[in-house]
């Protein structure tokens, strides 16, 4: 037998069990890997409140981990027992032990410990995304970060002053606009009521080329706001609950502004485009462009408390379940 933490129904953090579950066998294709770390994420509450719909129950939550690969199944040749390995995208991640296919994992750099790998796997590849594919920011771009205290926000930060843009990071407190001008970005304002009036400011009416929000409903219609014409807006999260429907014809009257959705499994389809995209940010972290931030940890068994801290907005950087 393992432990893992399971939901049977949709609902607060109360729902979620610490269960003794069968051991998983590796099947064709997939590999059982001892899990020493699992990343904490706001898509372990979606798919915990139900806002996401649960592929099964009772369900394991969680999509981002690291660990020592213990056994394969047949035809896996991508990683071997005693691999150091980390992935991101997949749900189970809150249990000690795991079966996942082999194909999503990536190896560790020996540099990278397990801690830090779980901390950066789903969070550092959104943010090597985000700047690279989604919006390729370049030198001299002025951009604006929602929630650039949390774990991808503090990333974001770092990677898009590494390309030469002035990141604009949006926070709920003074404490979080310190930790986001600590990790690059050149200005910060506190809540969004006067973000587009503080935007405007600080371009001198220029307004930006893109904005990241990862708040959703609370912040979408700010964040349009402070675009130019023809900029992006990139909604990649739902802190505070999903866009209501849009008229797609405000898009038109603010500007012939640009909309996107992205996902993290899409960019990250192909293995290629994994091992790129992981490459990347392992390349980042391991010349020190990038600090990865483990600011919280948990027991796995505490994963309650976990997200009554997250979802309450007392975290910052990234936080890590330890099984």
């Amino acid at each position: 037998m393992i432990k893992a933490i399971r939901i049977h129904s949709p609902g607060g953090p109360e729902v979620m069990k610490w269960e003794d579950v069968p051991r998983p066998e590796p099947g064709q294709g997939e590999a059982l890997i001892k899990q020493e770390a699992a990343g904490l994420n706001y898509i372990d509450v979606y798919f915990r409140s139900g806002l996401y719909k649960a592929p099964n129950m009772p369900l394991i939550i969680g999509q981002e981990g690291a660990g020592t690969v213990v056994a394969v199944g047949q035809g896996v040749t991508a990683v071997k027992p005693g691999d150091r390995v980390a992935y991101a995208g997949s749900l189970g991640g809150y249990a000690t032990e795991r079966v996942i296919a082999a194909d999503r994992l990536v190896k560790l750099p020996d540099a990278i410990d397990f801690k830090i790998a779980a901390a950066m796997m789903l969070q550092g590849m959104t943010a090597q995304y985000l700047v690279r594919r989604t919006y390729p920011v370049k030198s001299g771009d002025t951009i604006v970060v929602h929630a650039a205290a949390g774990g991808v926000g503090l990333i974001l930060c770092q990677w898009a002053k590494h390309l030469g843009a002035t990141v604009i990071g949006v926070v709920s407190t003074e404490q979080k606009a310190e930790l986001a001008r600590a990790h690059g970005a050149a200005h910060t304002v506190v809540g969004h009521g006067n973000l587009p009036a503080e935007v405007k400011r600080i371009t001198g009416g220029a307004m930006v080329p893109v904005v990241f929000d990862s708040v959703g409903k609370d912040t979408w219609n700010a964040s349009l706001d402070c675009l130019a014409p023809f900029g992006l807006m990139v909604s990649y999260g739902n802190a505070s609950g999903p866009v209501p429907p849009v008229d797609i014809g405000i898009l038109s009257a603010k500007g012939s502004l640009y909309v996107t959705r992205p996902n993290l499994n899409t960019y990250t389809a192909k293995r290629a485009d994994l091992e790129k995209v992981a490459g990347e940010l392992f390349e980042v972290v391991g010349k020190g462009v990038v600090k990865i931030e483990v600011n919280q940890t948990f027991p796995l068994k505490d994963a309650a408390a976990a997200h009554i801290a997250l979802e309450s907005r007392k975290t910052t950087g990234s936080t890590v379940l330890l099984p």
